[in-house]
Parts: structure tokens; C-alpha cells; sequence
């Protein structure tokens, strides 16, 4: 017998594959298979394995095999999160600035008309750099014209009074008034003497913008409220918030305290400031 008679035969060759009860061998079915069918079985079972692999590979489990896939979803991760710092980064810049230029304002280290900051500039069409805080011969020529004219406050707290008529704000202490608002002697706020470690509360909803020491004042704590309206706490003993901080009215935000050189005893100096201009504290808050 030749060698194609041999592969003949071997591929012909036929099994019978018999199903029995085990009671009493009784046939329960039976089927015939050669060794070609069997191998054409193995290679159908390949074949689907290998189409449900790729299928798994191109879908739901791209993530997992698809290394130019894992690349492009980092790399978009990667940009969102630069985004995102960069927005912070800015908003803490900002945010920094404007706390640096309170702490400037309440120590007196500028003057009216000065702009505290950093320098911004722009780059016009030629390349020039533009500096938008520059000022010109027009602005210093005003400024030079109004530079020691005293301060008048007459009118404005009587203005700006009819603005909060309708607002409640809670007493950020109880105690005795000793020092009255005075704005012509550089004192923007009232001197309130209450009981030792008396918690400080915050008059109205707002975030803390400054939360701070000073040497002239001590530990400062600065709020902004609604309507362009911010109250500053001075000369306390502990600060119990942060800058940022969500504030509500009524909040206990420090305790009372006698810490830097302008004071002499235990009391709360407290100032109410409206687009930058001193209120009187007393014409809307009863400390007593």
C-alpha cells in the first residue's frame, strides 16, 4: 500500500460515537465522524475564536490592546489637566493680587490714585509691548492738580447709607463702642470692647479674601460681601478661617483679641468699606 492509499484511508477512516444509559446500556443516540471533519471543526473553532478576539480588540476592548489608542486618551487627559492648572494658576494669581492689595491698602503703604500690582502689558500690531497700567501726561497732570486736597467725607456714608436700609447684618460683637467712626483722624471703622475671648462673627454671607497678621494691626480677617461691600476685623487674638473660605452671617470667623501696636487694650476694631470708600459701622450695626 502506497503512501496516498496510507493518507487516504487515515482521512477516511470513520468513529462512532455512542450515547448509553447506564441502567442498561440501552443506545440513546450515536455519530459517525471521520478524522476530516474533525479537523475541519478545529479549524472553524480557531477561526471564530480568532473574529471574536479582533472584534473585542477594535470594541470594548480597545483600551486594553490597542497601544495608539492608550496613547491618544493620555494625551488628551494630559492637555485637559494643562488646561485646567493654567486656569488655576491664573485664578490664584488673581486672587493673590487682590489680597496683597488689601493688606497693602489697610497698612497705608500706597497712595490715592496709585495702581498696586503687576505690570501687564500687551503686544501691539508692531511688536511694541503696551503697558496698560502707564500712566500719561494728562493723568499726572490731575494728579498733581488734587494731590493734597483733603478727604471730604460728609456726604458719602450719607449716599451710600440708602444702598443697605433694607439689609440685615449681624453685630459682629456685643459690647461697648469706645472709639467712634472718624475718618478725618485715619480712623475708618469703631473700637468695640467686649469680654475676654469673645468669638468675632461675620455680619453677612461672603468669602474671606485676607485672613492675616499685620504688625500695626494683628491678626486681620477680611470678608467680601454682596454689593460691592467688604468688612474688615481687626486685633484679634486667633483666626479661625482662611482666605477662600465660604462664609455665612452670623459665622464665628475669630476670637477678640489685643494684638498689634495700634491698640491698647482688648477690643475688635471694625471697618465697613463700599467700592472703597469708609462706612459708618454704627449707622447699620447695634453693638449693644
Amino acid at each position: 500500500m502506497g503512501l496516498r492509499e496510507k493518507a487516504k484511508s487515515w482521512v477516511d477512516t470513520k468513529f462512532l460515537f455512542v450515547i448509553r444509559k447506564e441502567e442498561d446500556f440501552s443506545v440513546i443516540t450515536s455519530l459517525s465522524i471521520t478524522k476530516l471533519k474533525v479537523g475541519l471543526i478545529f479549524v472553524l473553532f480557531l477561526f471564530l475564536c480568532f473574529a471574536l478576539s479582533l472584534f473585542a480588540s477594535r470594541t470594548f476592548l480597545k483600551a486594553w490592546f490597542d497601544p495608539e489608542y492608550l496613547e491618544t486618551e493620555n494625551t488628551a487627559r494630559i492637555l485637559e489637566l494643562s488646561d485646567s492648572i493654567d486656569s488655576l494658576l491664573l485664578e490664584v494669581r488673581q486672587r493673590d493680587l487682590y489680597v496683597r492689595n488689601i493688606q497693602m491698602v489697610i497698612a497705608g503703604e500706597t497712595e490715592s490714585g496709585d495702581i498696586i500690582g503687576d505690570s501687564v502689558s500687551l503686544e501691539s500690531g508692531s511688536g511694541k509691548e503696551i503697558d496698560l497700567f502707564k500712566k500719561s501726561e494728562s493723568t499726572r497732570a490731575i494728579e498733581e492738580e488734587f494731590r493734597g486736597v483733603p478727604m471730604d467725607f460728609s456726604s458719602s456714608p450719607i449716599m451710600m447709607s440708602n444702598t443697605f436700609t433694607e439689609t440685615y447684618f449681624f453685630p459682629p460683637i456685643k459690647g461697648i463702642v469706645v472709639a467712634a467712626f472718624e475718618p478725618q483722624a485715619n480712623h475708618f471703622g469703631v473700637d468695640i470692647v467686649a469680654i475676654e475671648n469673645e468669638p468675632v462673627k461675620a455680619i453677612a454671607d461672603g468669602t474671606v479674601i485676607m485672613s492675616s497678621w499685620t504688625l500695626e494691626t494683628g491678626y486681620v480677617i477680611g470678608i467680601q460681601h454682596s454689593n460691592e461691600l467688604v468688612s474688615f476685623y481687626k486685633h484679634n487674638s486667633v483666626l479661625l478661617k482662611s482666605a477662600g473660605d465660604l462664609i455665612r452671617g452670623g459665622e464665628i470667623i475669630s476670637i477678640i483679641g489685643n494684638t498689634g501696636e495700634l491698640t491698647t487694650g482688648q477690643h475688635l476694631h471694625f471697618e465697613l468699606w463700599y467700592k472703597g470708600s469708609p462706612l459708618n459701622p454704627q449707622e447699620f450695626i447695634t453693638f449693644n
